[in-house]
């Protein structure tokens, strides 16, 4: 459990991995922060701490406004959704600076925001997101040219040029290919990455999880598929379904998953989801379910190997004698995850 020398020590590093397991109030200002704060420390007898932002407002402290600790962590601004919603309605549709000026929006800050969250220029995430749109369209059977100047390309060769760029085939030549889309989710508990192929999701892990990007090699490489900004069909219920859980209103996901890997590891995934909301198994209990008994080590191995996070509940695997072991996402938000279920149940 948290103690308060580990939250204070948390807040004075301004450590990321602690983000939704605590509030910090201070005494001496009547304002509270999110533990990753920029503003100046306060001494440690100046604070108190709390599970959540409505318990500091009951007791009459304020939101920070350096810290913003009512908004989500990462959340994508409202200039910024609006974009983003139009681009959803039209791929074609072309963001120069001047368009952006027009609606507000200094071209600088939504450079910033798009290298930040998604490692690429805001033009080069919106020719990525017309190039997806145009494969999915050839994909299911559109011709090519019609499909070029519907997603605004000018010529047949500048599109085929920016096709092949990405998939590394011709529009022609790309029946065989297959994408994995990939998203942002705003969460209480920090921003994730979310992935879907045309079966469903195949990723769901939090943006600053280790390995993360050794993950998604490996998905890539298995599924043999490019991994692409874009809309995907199942996003949208997945981003249905994690807000009714996070609301408490939520214990079973019916979103469409897609998990490949090898036949054991996806016999342990399989066996996760099975485990109740609000409950938690050993590692030795979940080896004993899949009938391999001595398979401890190889089942907490496949465990660390689970793609998606919350839905296929790794969290609620802990160590044989009750302690809370290893967690992608960090192990305080398995704690929050296992606090949360009970308060729930």
């Amino acid at each position: 459990m948290l103690t308060n020398d580990m939250m204070y020590e948390a807040l004075l590093n301004k450590d990321v991995s602690y983000e939704g397991t605590f509030i910090a109030a201070v005494k001496t200002t009547g304002i509270f922060c999110r533990p990753t704060c920029t503003a100046r420390k306060p001494k440690k007898e100046n604070v108190e701490f709390f599970k959540t932002p409505k318990e500091a407002i009951l007791r009459g402290y304020r939101p920070c406004k350096v810290c913003s600790p009512l908004e989500k962590m990462g959340e994508t601004p409202d200039e910024i959704k609006e974009i983003l919603d139009a681009l959803n309605a039209d791929p074609s549709l072309k963001f120069k600076d001047w368009d952006l000026l027009q609606k507000g929006i200094e071209p600088s800050k939504i450079r910033r925001w798009f290298l930040k969250n998604h490692g690429v220029t805001f033009h080069a995430y919106q020719r990525m997101f017309r190039i997806n749109s145009a494969f999915n369209k050839i994909q299911s059977g559109e011709a090519i040219s019609s499909v070029a100047y519907d997603t605004g390309y000018e010529s047949l060769s500048g599109f085929s040029d920016s096709f092949k760029s990405v998939f590394g085939v011709s529009p022609s030549h790309s029946k065989d290919k297959k994408i994995i889309n990939i998203t942002r989710i705003e969460t209480p508990l920090g921003t994730m990455f979310a992935c879907a192929t045309e079966e469903g999701i195949c990723l769901l892990e939090f943006t600053d999880r280790k390995m993360l990007e050794s993950q998604l090699k490996i998905l890539a490489k298995r599924v043999n598929a490019n991994i692409i900004q874009g809309a995907n069909k199942h996003f949208d219920q997945l981003r249905k379904e994690l807000e009714e859980y996070f609301e408490g209103k939520r214990k079973v996901f019916t979103v469409p998953l897609f998990i490949p890997g090898t036949a054991f590891q996806q016999a342990v995934w399989e066996k996760l989801q099975t485990i109740p909301y609000g409950t938690t198994r050993s590692y030795s209990q979940q080896a004993v379910t899949l009938g391999k008994p001595q398979a401890v080590r190889a089942v907490g191995n496949a465990n660390g190997m689970n793609r998606i996070s919350i839905i296929i509940p790794c969290h609620r695997v802990i160590g044989e004698d009750g302690h809370l072991t290893g967690y992608g996402g960090g192990i305080f938000r398995k704690q929050w995850l296992l606090d949360f279920e009970r308060s729930h149940q």
